[in-house]
């Protein structure tokens, strides 16, 4: 019989995981076992933390659900997901960067023509994102969808509101020659979830639980690299403390403000607008 001591514990425990029949979840598991245990002795976690730790995770787990990610947006302000994404695409410095995907991604949005207005019925200042979809090499890239989704003018996304219809969100597609036009409302900034375990957590420190003004963007092109990214507004409050790290230099566009009249779709406004430039490059898959 082979007595567990404070010492011997990281090894036994690593070693028994260590017998997983696939061999990359043997490694993660036994490198979580070893990482766990070193932050448990840094620490000097107490059993009444330990305690406290077991309860935020379970209740993190409760409030989850098919439109709620908590977990997800634990790892974004952990800034877990934005390491993620860095670690997994690598991607040449003229491609456009990626950024969280976030925890209110719906699947199936609608297919919307060009300049459609997916924010059909809900207020706020028009704003048109035009641009195009092209490689490295400049080439366009037509027949690339645009998975678009945002936040309302309060700060909601369709995945928090009681909703029987798309809002918000849509799929475009770029023409032979690479150009888009999505036709929405600007957003604004907006608080995380604060009314959960993620946010009772960060209530106990300084730490600014908003997200700059952004827009959600999806692009996945057969033969090139996935890409999830946001534009950012320029001037925005909270681009350089956004709570999931997700801004970057690259992304932030100015929305131009326009007079009424004519608008990128071919049709007109009558009220005042905005215009946002981007062109989105995409790298080919090795």
């Amino acid at each position: 019989m082979q007595l567990v001591t404070e010492e011997n514990i990281t090894g036994l425990a690593a070693a028994r995981w260590g017998t997983a029949h696939d061999p990359r979840l043997a490694e993660i598991m036994q490198a979580l076992v070893r990482h766990l245990h070193d932050f448990a002795r840094e620490v000097r976690l107490t059993e009444p933390e330990w305690m406290a730790a077991m309860r935020w995770l379970t209740r993190t787990g409760q409030i989850s659900d098919e439109k709620r990610e908590e977990f997800i947006l634990a790892s974004d302000v952990l800034g877990l997901s934005m390491l993620v994404v860095q670690i997994n695409h690598r991607l040449d410095p003229g491609a456009t960067p990626a950024t969280v995907l976030g925890p209110f991604h719906i699947e199936g949005s609608p297919a919307l023509e060009f300049g459609a207005d997916m924010a059909d019925r809900v207020s706020g200042t028009p704003l048109y994102v035009t641009g195009t979809v092209r490689d490295l090499d400049g080439k366009a890239v037509g027949g690339a969808v645009l998975d678009v989704w945002q936040a309302d003018t309060e700060g909601a996304y369709e995945a928090q509101l009681d909703v029987d219809e798309a809002r918000l969100r849509g799929k475009y597609t770029s023409k032979p020659d690479g150009t888009y036009c999505v036709r929405t409302i600007a957003p604004l900034g907006y608080s995380i979830p604060m009314d959960g375990p993620v946010g009772e957590l960060i209530s106990q420190t300084d730490i600014s639980h908003y997200r700059p003004a952004h827009i959600h963007f999806l692009l996945d092109v057969p033969g090139y690299e996935p890409l999830i990214t946001h534009l950012f507004q320029q001037g925005a409050e909270y681009l350089d403390s956004d709570v999931v790290f997700g801004t970057k230099a690259e992304l932030v566009v100015e929305f131009e403000r326009r007079e009424p009249g004519p608008t990128p779709d071919g049709g007109t406004s009558e009220v005042p607008w905005l215009l946002a430039g981007y062109d989105f490059v995409l790298q080919p898959k090795a």
